[in-house]
């Protein structure tokens, strides 16, 4: 029995640029309001206002994506959206490869996103443009990223082949 195990977050360097400036901004501004004006909020006030903007942009770095391949399927979770995995049965998967995807263009981006085209499916990812993609019995799409290309696929191969060997008995 093979069990394949990942676990990603939000962690590219453009995007921890991008929030710390996005919260280095504000935090200026509202400090250069203070000094000029020690009367327009307290002191205590400028505190508050400071720690919320750090901890509502430091928010996204709780969020991570795993994703588990066993005897039983395909289970993923992202955290804190989904709190316990979510699986997707062998039976029900008419087809999973491995494949380069665009993340802009196919999904609008990272995170949990539906497809600009609606034959694209569903997307879970938070970085990268190699992703598991699923197509289930049910028609549906679902791409699930992962960084860890070679072993998911020796996985998922292992998988169809035993799966391929059951149904053949």
């Amino acid at each position: 029995m093979r069990v394949f195990k990942e676990e990603q977050r939000f962690n590219q360097l453009w995007l921890i640029a991008l929030i710390a400036i996005s919260a280095i901004i504000p935090i200026i501004l509202v400090c250069v309001e203070y000094f000029k004006n020690q009367n327009s909020i307290s002191t205590l006030e400028l505190i508050l206002i400071i720690l919320l903007l750090i901890f509502f942009s430091g928010l996204i770095f709780i969020f991570k994506l795993s994703t588990k391949i066993d005897e039983l399927g395909i289970h993923y979770k992202f955290f804190p959206l989904h709190l316990k995995y979510n699986t997707i049965s062998w039976k029900s998967i008419n087809n999973a490869y491995i494949r380069t995807y665009e993340p802009i263009s196919e999904y609008g981006g990272w995170g949990i996103k539906g497809g600009w085209k609606k034959s694209k499916g569903k997307a879970i990812n938070v970085s990268g443009t190699i992703g598991i993609q699923l197509e289930l019995a049910d028609g549906k799409k679902l791409l699930i990223g992962t960084k860890k290309q070679i072993e998911a696929e020796n996985t998922i191969a292992y998988y169809k082949t035993q799966l391929n060997h059951s149904n053949n008995v």
